[in-house]
């Protein structure tokens, strides 16, 4: 199908609002558009079907109202007969590692995904600074159990871009998150969308400013232009329809210890030995801002040092999704009989924000039963305002 990609004007509706934006944006490359292996299944439940399970994972950048809604729109309007139910699954601040192990819950619990959408490039870089090894473990894990679920989903990677990775996009570099999820692209033929090369193009041809664009969290201009690489990825991915088939299936991982078994684990499962609660912090008592989505949930919480928890698990891989707000503490972590270890829940971004991380504890571990305690110590990072911890979940890889 010829297109011009030129976006003249759209229409979004998130929830019972609605926005309007007037944006002409330029012909988007189709070099920055790789599709692997197939997304006919896709496309044969929404037109035979009538029916769509189409979900996003990722931050900030899903979790806004973005390109998320954008994509939703633009695929009503396409299957104007076909009822769909989106999900959104994006949380600011989350990694792949978080996702990996909140997948379950956020996403496969509402159903079998026919479509979906990931979105971790620019997290697991700015957030968690993830290694190779860390951006593997956390998107192989999304991948493989997203397949192991329904093996005839359909996945695309969305790479975004934020200022440090734009720089060495425009140097002919490629960052070291987007390098990584696209060997798990490669290995799995799971199509991508590398909006980030685009618009490091754009703007070394001046066609476009990174004003226009928008920086790390798009404007409406910057994410059409996202958009209309995934309706052309779609157009091209849609134009020889196939019967409904499963994906073929991949034995071999990347890497053994990735999340492939990631799940929650409530923390009031934890034995307390002393100094833990399991309660709603008291939120307005505490200095820093407050995410309002975690500020009404129960947590397995201390403020004090020396207090200690034991958790017993099933797996390789252990630690805890937790809110490190500007009194967050240094935790002693002890599996088995390996020697202890100590884990700063202090980052950056606590200093004003009780801020949402996934820590891990233990990985590579050999699969089968283990013991984690977890004791506060009496140190704290310099940045630090005293010696808390508050758990939303344990998160572990291995059998539910």
């Amino acid at each position: 199908m010829n297109r011009t990609w030129l976006l003249t004007l759209a229409v979004i509706f998130v929830g019972n609002a609605s926005a309007c934006w007037a944006a002409d944006i330029p012909k988007v490359s189709d070099r920055h558009v790789f599709l692997r292996g197939t997304l006919t299944n896709s496309l044969y439940q929404f037109r035979e079907k009538k029916t769509g399970h189409v979900a996003f994972i990722g931050g900030s950048i899903t979790q806004m109202n973005g390109y998320r809604p954008m994509v939703a729109s633009l695929l009503q309007k396409r299957f104007p007969e076909t009822t769909f139910t989106f999900t959104p699954a994006g949380i600011s601040s989350t990694c792949s590692t978080t996702g990996a192990f909140r997948l379950a819950t956020d996403v496969l619990a509402k159903g079998p995904v026919d479509l979906f959408f990931i979105e971790f490039a620019v997290n697991d870089d700015q957030d968690a600074g993830h290694s190779s090894q860390q951006c593997i473990r956390g998107m192989e894990g999304i991948v493989r159990q997203v397949r192991a679920h329904n093996p005839a989903a359909d996945m695309v990677i969305t790479h975004f871009v934020n200022p440090g990775m734009l720089k060495q996009l425009q140097e002919g570099k490629t960052p070291l998150t987007m390098a990584a999820h696209d060997r798990v692209a490669n290995h799995y033929q799971v199509s991508t969308i590398h909006l980030a090369k685009e618009i490091a193009n754009l703007t070394l041809a001046k066609t476009i400013t990174w004003e226009q664009y928008g920086g790390t969290h798009p404007k409406p201009f910057g994410n059409a232009i996202g958009t209309a690489m995934i309706e052309q990825l779609l157009e091209k991915a849609w134009k020889s329809p196939a019967p409904w088939k499963p994906h073929p299936t991949v034995a071999t991982l990347i890497d053994s210890h990735s999340y492939t078994q990631g799940h929650f684990r409530r923390p009031d499962q934890a034995k307390i030995r002393s100094g833990w609660k399991w309660e709603v912090p008291r939120w307005q008592e505490l200095p820093g801002s407050k995410r309002s989505q975690f500020t009404m949930i129960p947590m397995l919480q201390t403020t004090t040092s020396g207090s200690e928890l034991v958790f017993k698990f099933q797996g390789n891989a252990v630690g805890a999704y937790i809110v490190a707000g500007p009194d967050a503490g240094i935790v002693e972590s002890h599996i088995d009989n390996q020697p202890p270890r100590t884990v700063d829940l202090f980052h950056r971004h606590s200093r004003g924000l009780h801020y949402p991380r996934t820590v891990m504890f233990g990985q590579g571990l050999k699969d089968g039963p283990h013991t984690l305690t977890l004791k506060m110590t009496a140190d704290k990072n310099a940045g630090s305002s005293g010696n808390a911890m508050r758990i939303m979940q344990f998160t572990v890889n291995g059998p539910r």
